[in-house]
């Protein structure tokens, strides 16, 4: 098998390299795809019971991905033939003033809902949960929704076998190299088999910038940052209301803190309420204990909960749940999709990383993305998307550090 020919070798089996191992293999490609740990971990970042799915961004380069990824979560569904994605509403609300906000209502094509007690608008019963601010002001879409990670995952891990590729986990990719003269990849893994590719794609979440250092020597602004992802105790009588059964959105709110939840759905009697962020980890020496430490990404959440939900989830005591994830940041949170470039792997190696927590909705477009760039030398799908990919480039950061980032 060592010596076996492959199309694409794809590293790391997240949503990200999953979505992009289906997506060569659809196209007849013969794929390997390569996982450090188990497959479907809880170490890395695509773990876990849910993720949302929203079109409103502050960036307007962000929307048309979503949307094309919404369809091609609708196309694996239909072939896996079974669903991984549950459609809800989506709220976005904050400050009246927050700039961020207002660019990501504007968008992602978000309505402004009347508020409370205005006679002018109709507002759903759902609204009537939160309890706004002075100045602060909601805007409802249609494209939201919460997505089974862990079971997306294997969805498209198992497509792919489906369509022919190869799967192997427990295979730690220790090195990357380009043979001379034919120039295919060669990846080793640390029982020292090798693998030769055509081409490569890596998508190895937190672990990029030590494979990519490892490789080429060079420094890929991709921070791992530890995260908690929190369930809180939905106030007894209000259980039902918080459901995706009962049409209660996705929401996510602006400010100085980004708080984001998804209804009550995978654990009867619990919502999801978390803030986006954390502090900077490493992904081979997270401190697992969960306790006093991080309360710094607990007390903000309840002070809001209080603040906007105090008549429907309970805060006292703390999250029932506490489970841990990781972000893989860049300085701007924009993703890294480029070939890793450079005399040695010119196209030879694609590259995505730096999803900075808000990327997996958008796994199955990138996918399509990473495995057109592998196969083709430009992808498609992202002109298709009305996308330019010169957000994404590593040479965003050469002279400058924050890259595509600015101020809202």
């Amino acid at each position: 098998m060592a010596a076996q020919p492959f199309d694409v070798i794809v590293v790391g089996a997240g949503i990200m390299g999953s979505c992009a191992a289906h997506a060569a293999a659809s196209r007849g490609a013969r794929v390997l795809l390569l996982e450090r740990f188990d497959l479907l971990h809880h170490r890395g970042s695509s773990h876990g019971e849910s993720r949302t799915i929203r079109a409103t961004y502050p960036q307007p380069h962000y929307p048309p991905m979503v949307r094309l990824s919404r369809r091609l979560w609708d196309d694996a569904q239909r072939d896996a033939g079974y669903d991984v994605l549950t459609p809800t509403p989506h709220l976005d609300f904050g400050p009246k003033d927050d700039p961020a906000l207002v660019a990501a209502v504007a968008n992602g094509g978000a309505t402004e809902l009347p508020a409370a007690g205005d006679e002018g608008g109709e507002r759903p019963k759902w609204a009537e949960v939160f309890k706004l601010p002075e100045g602060w002001t909601a805007a409802s879409s249609e494209l939201g929704g919460v997505m089974k990670a862990t079971k997306a995952v294997a969805m498209f891990q198992a497509l792919a076998v489906k369509m022919g590729a190869v799967v192997r986990d427990r295979a730690e990719v220790v090195h990357v190299a380009r043979t001379q003269g034919e120039g295919k990849i060669v990846v080793r893994i640390s029982s020292g088999e090798e693998f030769h590719g055509a081409k490569c794609i890596i998508t190895v979440g937190a672990w990029t910038s030590k494979l990519v250092k490892s490789v080429i020597g060079a420094d890929l602004p991709v921070q791992p940052l530890h995260t908690l992802i929190c369930y809180w105790k939905v106030k007894p009588g209000h259980e039902h209301e918080l459901t995706t059964e009962a049409g209660f959105p996705t929401f996510a709110s602006y400010g100085d803190t980004y708080i984001y939840s998804t209804p009550s759905m995978e654990y009867p009697g619990l919502i999801k309420i978390a803030m986006h962020g954390g502090p900077p980890c490493d992904p081979d020496g997270r401190d697992w204990a969960i306790g006093p430490g991080e309360g710094g990404l607990v007390e903000p959440v309840a002070r809001w909960i209080d603040e906007v939900m105090p008549g429907h989830v309970d805060t006292a005591g703390g999250p029932v749940l506490r489970q841990p994830c990781m972000y893989s940041m860049t300085p701007d949170e924009d993703f890294v999709i480029d070939f890793l470039g450079g005399e040695e792997f010119g196209q030879g190696v694609v590259v995505g990383a730096g999803f900075s927590g808000h990327g997996f909705k958008m796994g199955p477009v990138v996918g399509r993305i990473l495995a057109e760039m592998a196969l083709d030398g430009q992808a498609g799908t992202a002109e298709e998307a009305g996308v330019e990919l010169r957000h994404f480039r590593i040479d965003r950061f050469e002279g400058n550090p924050m890259g595509n980032a600015r101020i809202f």
